[in-house]
């Protein structure tokens, strides 16, 4: 089958190309904005790339099945010329669902943070128990190197997103993967563009639990009181908690610190975690990894030794650079919670005399709304000093972030911000920089000018 995928540059469709390049498939595609890293691996794997939505390229590619990422509207010039033709499309999801996943134990990783982490953990225990799952990360997990793989066995790990299908089916991604083992991370409200409140995207994370058989498992973080309301509209399936602050009959918890620690379940050692991640998120991350691992057959004893010798995914905390003692960092981190839980583990990990300067761009649909901008100085107040990118807000950074005083900065784009930093940074500090984006190449800007 030849199939042609628009916005095939993002990293979920980039990984559905790779899946379906390694099937078997002819794939083609096309993005607005076809640029390195993803077309640098799609290149690599003979995918030829367009670049932009004009309808010509009906006349020159005649694929058996057109597969539409969500960024793409109504009004987009190819996409309406598909219509017009009546020609066969389909949402990345559903194609995925039907040509890949079907007939595998699926184990799906949902929440609103954390989700590439743990999704990346979970794969690596499956591959070091010798189970050679398939996988598809919204990211790039080190042990692998690639962000997707078919895999040969039985077992097929997947990042279960909530955001919508495509711009024809609203539905929450996840509800297509009918996954057999599905872990809860954690639920707040966020993508403010499409979900009014948290009440909605609970209904969503509903609809996931209600495609998981009665002999499936739902991993579900025992802290999270939205997850406890999503349950409690109907579970059908078994249920394994973790993360409870105390002894809880059947729930696994940590005792130790994040760097280093046993799991119990109950009052029982179960397994021992001793690796090199920081902060309490990832040891969560960690216990919901060694549950769903478990309900594939691996002993909680087996994944934490698997999680020994785990490799975060690139943007996760991922040094970039040091000069004249002073180290850049790179990290995903782009919802308030994400920052303040990023900055608490990176300040639980550095000598008290060290400067955290955070760094950070609102670029995110929710945050670029501004819906979440009064939580910021909460999600910032562990930084020595906070710089944020002001370019493409239609809202004013340094009213939001006032409660700060003169420890929060505002550039007026990435230049002015890296001349701010670059004025105030000196030996010892950590620059943080936190973006879902490229942020305008800031790593290096920062390494250079400080050089």
């Amino acid at each position: 089958m030849h199939i042609h995928i628009l916005g095939i540059c993002g990293t979920f469709m980039g990984g559905l190309a790779a899946l379906a390049r390694e099937d078997g498939h002819k794939v083609t595609g096309c993005d607005e904005n076809v640029y390195p890293p993803m077309s640098d691996q799609l290149q690599a794997l003979g995918i030829e790339l367009v670049q932009g939505w004009k309808a010509e390229q009906l006349d020159t590619i005649k694929p058996d099945m057109f597969v539409i990422g969500n960024v793409v509207t109504r009004g987009n010039e190819l996409m309406e010329a598909i219509l017009d033709a009546g020609l066969p499309y389909v949402s990345g999801p559903q194609w995925l669902a039907e040509h890949v996943l079907q007939g595998r134990h699926v184990l799906a990783v949902a929440g609103t943070h954390g989700k590439t982490t743990t999704t990346s953990m979970l794969a690596w225990i499956l591959e070091h128990a010798g189970l050679q799952p398939g996988f598809l990360v919204g990211g790039v997990p080190q042990n692998f190197g690639v962000s997707a793989r078919l895999g040969s066995g039985k077992f097929f790990v997947i990042e279960a997103d909530e955001y919508d299908t495509a711009f024809f089916d609203k539905r929450s991604k996840f509800v297509h993967y009918r996954p057999r083992t599905a872990i809860l991370n954690n639920l707040e409200h966020d993508h403010a563009d499409i979900f009014p409140d948290l009440a909605a995207i609970e209904t969503q994370f509903h609809h996931l639990v209600r495609t998981i058989p009665r002999s499936g498992r739902v991993v579900v973080n025992a802290r999270e009181e939205a997850l406890q309301r999503v349950l409690a509209k109907g579970c059908w399936s078994e249920v394994q908690r973790f993360g409870a602050r105390k002894e809880e009959p059947g729930a696994l918890r940590a005792r130790g610190e994040p760097q280093a620690f046993d799991v119990l379940r109950g009052s029982l050692k179960v397994a021992r975690v001793d690796w090199g991640l920081i902060g309490e998120h990832n040891q969560l991350n960690a216990l919901a990894a060694i549950a769903a691992a478990e309900h594939a057959g691996v002993a909680p004893e087996v994944a934490g030794q698997a999680l020994a010798s785990f490799q975060n995914v690139r943007r996760r905390m991922e040094l970039r650079g040091e000069v004249r003692g002073i180290k850049v960092y790179d990290d995903f981190a782009h919802h308030p919670t994400a920052i303040h839980t990023t900055i608490n583990g990176l300040r639980r990990r550095i000598a008290p005399s060290e400067r955290i300067l955070a760094i950070f761009e609102p670029r995110s649909n929710t945050m670029k709304l501004g819906t979440m901008k009064a939580l910021l100085p909460w999600a910032l107040e562990e930084a020595d000093l906070a710089f944020c990118n002001q370019a493409g807000l239609a809202w004013d950074a340094k009213e939001a972030l006032l409660p700060m005083g003169e420890l929060a900065i505002v550039g007026a784009d990435v230049d002015a911000l890296v001349a701010e930093v670059v004025k105030r940074a000196k030996p010892g500090d950590h620059l943080l920089c936190m973006s879902n984006g490229g942020f305008g190449g800031i790593h290096t800007k920062l390494l250079k000018a400080l050089a």
